[in-house]
């Protein structure tokens, strides 16, 4: 069942509308759990489009197996995503960095308090991100390492290639992850891909964990998949390769690529004299977890990450 969220008017006879899908057993008890899948904070980001729209595909097709409720919020910025923008379009504000919101703030806050609000209550919360414009992401579940016990089961459902924990200091206190997990909504951000663009294969094995994180929940009675077992890697374990000149990255290796540490990652050209400004070597062994997409780079971009040290599964 479609339902809105919050309706605001804005000028010129618009309407700003956040709705959500929300999906439940034909005869409910009142015991069931609850999911959350939520996406579109930034209007650039459109891996979640589609993992939103096959969640739901997949459910109606087997309406049977679902036992509990599941409710799919695809756009919570949309004047971000018809325009195309990260933040919400005209104040400039970073719709994740204002939650839990305020019903007496401006546009911004007001609808992160109704989207907030209307998602409390809900056993766990899974909010989808792409990358930016820059750098392309293997599939990643991020947490804080506050938050580890009770937020691991729930990561190692999801299928994707990589849980990166972060220290809680550097996590942004205005999040919506952050403040659910605040008032005991468990909440986990899933990011892969690039900006502005889906690969249905990173949404696709996303969606599988999904369903095994809904059968583990006991809201999915139907055939799910083993989800992957991935390396668990804190801060210390990323290497990041930062450009020591500018120009046009080539990349020499590939996303997911093993590397060994003084392995050739690629280089840095200047077009118009036809020469080699720099060889991106890797500073050490491991898988590369993030890779720069954009081309385009200044002294200091950076060009990939590399997943190594302790990682372990």
């Amino acid at each position: 069942m479609i339902e809105t969220v919050v309706s605001v008017d804005l000028m010129v006879e618009e309407e700003l509308k956040v709705k959500k899908n929300h999906l439940a057993p034909d005869f409910p008890t009142g015991e069931e759990k609850r999911i959350c899948i939520v996406s579109g904070l930034y209007g650039d980001e459109l891996q979640g489009q589609y993992i939103c729209y096959e969640v739901i595909r997949r459910i109606k097709l087997e309406y049977e197996n679902l036992i509990g409720i599941v409710d799919v919020y695809p756009a919570l910025n949309p004047m971000g995503l018809d325009s195309k923008t990260r933040e919400i379009p005209g104040s400039g504000i970073d719709m994740n960095s204002i939650f839990p919101g305020s019903k007496l703030g401006a546009l911004g806050e007001y609808t992160a308090s109704c989207i907030f609000d209307d998602i409390k209550g809900a056993d766990v919360c899974i909010d989808l991100h792409a990358s930016n414009l820059y750098v392309h992401e293997v599939p990643q579940v991020r947490m804080n390492d506050d938050r580890v016990d009770e937020l691991m089961p729930i990561a190692k459902c999801l299928n994707v290639d990589m849980i990166w924990i972060h220290p809680s200091n550097s996590v942004l206190n205005g999040s919506l992850a952050y403040s659910l997990n605040e008032v005991g909504v468990r909440s986990v951000v899933i990011e892969s891909g690039v900006a502005y663009r889906i690969n249905q294969q990173y949404c696709n094995a996303i969606v599988d964990g999904l369903f095994a994180l809904m059968k583990e929940m006991e809201i999915w009675k139907g055939n799910t998949v083993t989800p992957k077992k991935v390396p668990i890697t804190n801060d210390k374990d990323i290497r990041y390769i930062n450009a020591e000149s500018s120009g046009i990255f080539i990349p020499g290796v590939q996303l997911f690529a093993q590397v060994k540490k003084g392995d050739e990652l690629g280089t840095v050209v200047n077009v118009i004299t036809g020469a080699v400004e720099e060889v991106v070597y890797a500073t050490g062994d491991g898988m590369i977890c993030s890779l720069r997409d954009y081309p385009v780079i200044e002294e200091g971009s950076l060009l990939a990450r590399i997943v190594g040290g302790n990682a372990y599964e």
